[in-house]
């Protein structure tokens, strides 16, 4: 928020700036232009309570633009919300040094610099066909076990940390993201999926 302050002051624009909890900010109904949320909904109690919560604050015409995670295969969806429920009952300190084994396992599985053919989709398990690395083919579908050759141990584990400690990480489908939209009267115009989330603009009509 001291950021934006500042980069509106550099451009000469007008701009007022609040820090608050995302269902309750003091934000009249049908009071905004544009909304823009980037990995914030799905942290909430309800993904969907959030979206429509939000989309109430738009102006006719107005856009909402978000980015949710989106729910991934059977495996993975298992592994994360087990990891997650194993987490729960520790401190941060303790949670860090319990995941440092997982990350040190997906370095391990990157450092193989491995690839696998996949010969044909496997639908019912999320994976398709062709060419992948085997750490990715165990990231995407197994666990999330964060790798990159030229970051640190603790980078690494900072991002499944990141991933595994909230305790609201919801993950949900492209339909059901539209269907929110609609019954919160957005017109989705743009519903782009990628692996890890779904990046949405939607307009109020």
């Amino acid at each position: 928020m001291d950021v934006a302050r500042a980069r509106f002051a550099e451009a000469g624009l007008p701009g007022d700036f609040l820090k608050s909890d995302v269902l309750s900010a003091p934000l009249p109904d049908g009071s905004v232009d544009f909304i823009f949320s980037e990995g914030v909904l799905h942290h909430t109690d309800s993904t969907e309570g959030a979206l429509k919560h939000v989309a109430r604050k738009l102006a006719p015409g107005g856009r909402f633009a978000f980015y949710v995670y989106v729910k991934k295969g059977p495996i993975r969806e298992f592994t994360d919300d087990f990891v997650r429920e194993h987490l729960r009952p520790l401190s941060d300190e303790d949670a860090w040094r319990e995941l440092e084994p997982l990350t040190k396992l997906g370095r391990a599985l990157g450092e193989l610099g491995a690839v696998v053919d996949v010969p044909e989709d496997i639908p019912f398990l999320g994976i398709r066909a062709g060419r992948i690395d085997v750490q990715r083919l165990f990231y995407w579908h197994v666990c999330k076990t964060y790798y990159r050759p030229d970051w640190t141990l603790d980078e690494m584990n900072h991002v499944n940390f990141d991933w595994f400690r909230p305790l609201n990480c919801h993950r949900q489908t492209p339909e059901q993201v539209r269907r929110w939209c609609e019954e919160a009267g957005l017109a989705v115009e743009r519903l782009d999926v990628q692996d890890a989330g779904i990046t949405v603009v939607a307009r109020r009509g």
